[in-house]
């Protein structure tokens, strides 16, 4: 393949949701670097219906085109059973599983007013239930071999307040930030990293959002720059990187970091209610 540098030669990884946009961006550039790589797609639209049974072999047959090796795997990981038939594929085929992308997802966009427990259930299930699910089958895997890297995919929506038409993506994007850390403490002492990544790029998902926002003129927001960062937290050298969240877009790199603060204005205000109407 065309620029391989070998860096993951020899490594094993599953990317879930990997048949278009930032997943198949993650699986090309894995590929890239000389991992073996699964792709995992259903082919689900972005409401979660009209499964297309053809999109993740097209990516594995560009991963092989390019000359790496690359199998389609059309396991559901909304649930424990696909989940594992995923990993499962991953061993039967390349013999291990190095590493893991959580990026499947979809998006039901509804104000909190118009949600429906069907959509906040379909939204739960791919992005919270899917990350844990496949978490928990890889985990094995990675622990006999003594190592293991897991990026999960979370979002800015669960972290502002620009996303109030998507309550139910927001919630299970928040809900991955829990699994990535508790993750992280899990396998620190079994070699396995966890780290979450906020990616931005324009795909099917983020167009409409983007396309009314604006993007600044000569930022790139192509998925295969943030393919790029994700595989760095995938190599070998980034052992001592685990339970970080990255948000990364158009080259650029930040941490997102979450810490109790005193004497903001809200402590303030809450010690002088609390001393005021305090029953004690």
């Amino acid at each position: 393949m065309a620029g391989r540098t070998g860096i993951l030669t020899g490594r094993v990884a599953l990317v879930t949701g990997s048949g278009r946009g930032l997943g198949r961006a993650h699986g090309r550039e894995l590929a890239r670097l000389g991992a073996a790589v699964v792709v995992n797609d259903t082919g689900v639209g972005l409401d979660g219906a009209a499964p297309d049974p053809t999109v993740a072999e097209t990516v594995a047959q560009e991963i092989r085109a390019d000359g790496g090796r690359a199998v389609a795997d059309r396991s559901d990981v909304r649930g424990f059973v696909g989940a594992e038939a995923a990993v499962e594929r991953a061993v039967a085929e390349f013999g291990r599983l190095d590493i893991v992308v959580n990026n499947a997802g979809t998006m039901h966009a509804a104000p909190v007013d118009e949600l429906t427990e069907a959509d906040l259930r379909a939204e739960l299930d791919v992005h919270a239930l899917g990350t844990v699910a496949v978490m928990r089958a890889a985990f094995p895997v990675m622990r006999a071999q003594g190592y293991g890297r897991i990026v999960n995919t979370l979002s800015e929506a669960s972290l502002h307040l620009e996303m109030a038409a998507a309550v139910a993506y927001s919630t299970a994007k928040a809900a991955v930030w829990g699994a990535t850390m508790a993750g992280a403490r899990a396998g620190r002492p079994h070699g396995i990293t966890v780290n979450g990544l906020s990616p931005g790029a324009y795909t099917r998902m983020s167009a409409v959002y983007l396309d009314e926002q604006g993007i600044p003129p000569g930022l790139d927001l192509s998925p295969e720059r943030v393919a790029e960062v994700t595989a760095g937290l995938c190599t070998e050298e980034a052992g001592d990187l685990t339970a970080r969240i990255v948000h990364t877009a158009g080259g650029h790199v930040r941490e997102f970091r979450m810490g109790r603060v005193d004497g903001t204005d809200l402590v303030e205000r809450l010690r002088a209610f609390t001393s005021e109407h305090a029953g004690r």
